[in-house]
């Protein structure tokens, strides 16, 4: 089997999240330049906007990128499938649907197909129709979530265990420590989306990094169980506003208040009692701005520092019979 970075062609293994409609070409073109994997989530975004989105992101890398597209949440999927093969970017990312009407279609075009998933049922069935790797998110992932609310920690071994193509590890990953964990488990790499908000090259508003850099373990929230639309934000004005809304409000209502228009007043306008950020558990671990290149090269020199630790300490174990 190709390792993930074959399959990719990258140097390390670590993977931007899809941050639909906020994600731009300057953060995913840093992470590729790094040697990950930047991407551009297209979210809701209009096919004219991400075509804009993909040329910039050729023009500032040369190297691997990736175009996530969450099928069941875009209106134009069929327009932007047709601008990752014009533009012929490398690898495509789907998600939040069912990605075999499309699997052949990319494979004639040559192009490399992530699936994410959220259980072991999932990733064996895309793995049947040909998908090249897995992301599997658990629970403590920012954002949109699975209801089956399964933790990182126990999905990635139940998954390696059924599946013989590379699974990354997404949600509750912010560091070294975090990616030798991953790795330990079988990962083959790891998906990560609040660690690189608080970077320099992402263009978010300060509010945004802030909130990250303050928060502790107990700072982000679950909104939208009420309405079956699990979401985990940062806890701001606007997350608890949500809260309230489910004791009152509508369903609809709470679609409204969550789009992705009150995404960017939170995310980009940095409004915190207007709109709301997303924010994934690992925010509490997170204390600094680096660039992308500081920051891969730094989990990357940790993981194997943690990695040579436990190798020395398991030695000292007597074998046993």
């Amino acid at each position: 089997m190709s390792t993930l970075e074959e399959i990719l062609n990258i140097k390390y293994p670590i993977i931007q999240g899809g941050m639909g409609n906020i994600s731009n070409a300057t953060l995913a073109s840093s992470i590729s330049n790094a040697g990950g994997l930047g991407t551009i989530g297209v979210g809701t975004l209009t096919p004219q906007e991400i075509e804009i989105m993909i040329i910039e992101t050729k023009e500032k890398t040369s190297n691997s990128f990736c175009v996530n597209i969450p099928l069941s949440v875009n209106p134009y999927v069929k327009e932007m499938i047709n601008l990752v093969i014009q533009y012929k970017v490398p690898i495509v990312s789907l998600s939040a649907g069912n990605p075999a009407p499309f699997i052949s279609l990319f494979k004639d075009n040559g192009i490399k197909i992530i699936s994410v998933v959220a259980s072991v049922k999932q990733a064996i069935k895309v793995e049947k129709l040909g998908v090249d790797v897995v992301v599997a998110e658990g629970y403590e992932a920012a954002g949109i979530n699975s209801a089956l609310e399964t933790t990182t920690l126990t999905l990635i071994p139940q998954i390696v265990k059924e599946v013989n193509i590379p699974v990354v590890a997404a949600g509750g990953i912010g560091d070294g420590k975090g990616l030798a964990a991953m790795l330990a488990l079988g990962a083959s790499g790891v998906q990560m989306g609040t660690r690189f908000i608080a970077t320099k090259e992402a263009p978010f508003h300060p509010n945004y990094k802030e909130a990250i850099i303050k928060a502790q373990d107990g700072n982000t929230v679950i909104v939208g169980r009420t309405f079956g639309k699990i979401r985990r934000l940062i806890d701001t004005p606007y997350a608890q506003s949500l809260l309230e809304l489910e004791k009152k409000g509508t369903a609809e209502l709470f679609q409204e208040k969550t789009s992705e228009h009150y995404h960017k007043v939170g995310a980009i306008e940095g409004k915190l009692t207007d709109g709301f950020i997303n924010g994934g558990q690992i925010a509490g671990l997170i204390d600094d701005v680096p660039t992308v290149e500081e920051l891969l090269k730094k989990m990357v020199n940790e993981a194997k520092k943690q990695l040579q630790q436990v190798f020395v300490k398991l030695n000292t174990y007597e074998d046993s019979e």
